[in-house]
């Protein structure tokens, strides 16, 4: 058994709290928000964010910091990418040296372009961090439905300890030594499904979905090589297993955000109707300037930060995404 800090009580937070205890695993949980803390312990599930997942009787749920970090195996950094950096800052003090954190967030930061597990390794340098990530909704791995995703680390030891503390019958996790390829393709896809939602919006159908979805990895895969990761790591489970499921699925928070846009809302009233963090507005400037900064086309991610920042009307960022000049495909 793993004694194992969950950073953040968000609904992935929820879910993972809920597979590592079926797998014998002792969690504690914190949050820096007391009410969800409280509703927590008087209910053990998150009735807000993740309603009806069961959490067990001996998970503790905690607002001390010091608390959830100290003594234990695995930290889990768990609290959506935009307040990865200040949580980081202040778990700083409270870990030891040789700490494995597993950050199973996606996004990346605007100003510096950094990814998370850069983020986390720059704050709390003592630590060693792994990333977890693929195509996995909480509302499903808190149901127990099959799920399949990577642990990635160049420490492959750290990976696959990672590997056999998350894994069960029903949460397999593969390996991976490319753990920023993993960071760009779950960053950028929430960007291509923030386009996918907003062509449902408008009432585009199967058609334009597909063509979203494919050149879409095109994008992603371009932009990801240009900057180091491995190519085949976003034709796996992180690029084009993460981006169908997040542009197809009901549970995706990009998607609907990009289906009230598409349907004429702004992202700020997108944002608050969804009432989560939507990562891909806040991945969609880091995109554009990563791909200025390695000279790659990137339309479909271009045409979603004009729809977002500049008030395009979506319907002629997708006429203008088709009019563009004659290509090959490959």
């Amino acid at each position: 058994m793993a004694e194992i800090g969950m950073i953040g009580a968000g609904s992935w937070g929820t879910a993972l709290t809920w597979l590592l205890g079926n797998n014998g695993h002792h969690v504690t949980v914190w949050s820096a928000i007391k009410d969800e803390i409280d509703l927590l312990n008087e209910n053990r599930e998150h009735t807000d964010k993740l309603p009806g997942v069961k959490l067990k009787d001996d998970v503790i749920f905690t607002t001390d910091l010091k608390e959830a970090c100290s003594n234990k195996d695995i930290l889990v950094l768990a609290v959506p990418s935009p307040f990865t950096r200040s949580t980081a800052k202040q778990m700083k003090d409270h870990v030891r040296y040789g700490q494995l954190i597993v950050s199973v967030a996606k996004g990346l930061e605007e100003d510096t372009l950094d990814t998370l597990s850069m983020i986390i390794e720059e704050e709390i340098p003592q630590s060693k961090v792994v990333v977890l990530c693929g195509p996995s909704h909480a509302e499903e791995v808190g149901k127990g439905m099959p799920t399949v995703v990577v642990a990635g680390s160049k420490d492959c030891q750290d990976a696959k300890y990672v590997q056999d503390i998350f894994m069960s019958d029903v949460f397999r996790v593969y390996t991976s030594d490319d753990p920023y390829g993993m960071q760009l393709g779950a960053a950028l896809k929430n960007v291509i499904a923030l386009a996918a939602g907003i062509e449902d919006g408008i009432g585009y159908g199967d058609n334009t979905k597909a063509a979203l979805i494919t050149r879409g990895i095109a994008e992603i895969s371009r932009l990801g090589v240009a900057a180091g990761g491995d190519e085949a790591t976003f034709h796996g489970l992180t690029g084009i297993g993460d981006l169908i499921v997040t542009c197809a699925s009901q549970h995706s928070r990009n998607r609907r955000a990009g289906i009230l846009i598409g349907q004429g809302k702004s992202y700020d009233e997108a944002m608050k109707e969804v009432k989560q963090v939507v990562e891909g507005v806040y991945s969609a400037k880091s995109a554009m300037q990563l791909a200025k900064k390695y000279h790659v086309e990137i339309p479909i991610i271009e045409q979603v930060n004009a729809i977002l920042f500049d008030g395009k009307d979506p319907k002629q960022a997708i006429n203008d995404l088709m009019c563009r000049d004659k290509k090959e495909e490959i």
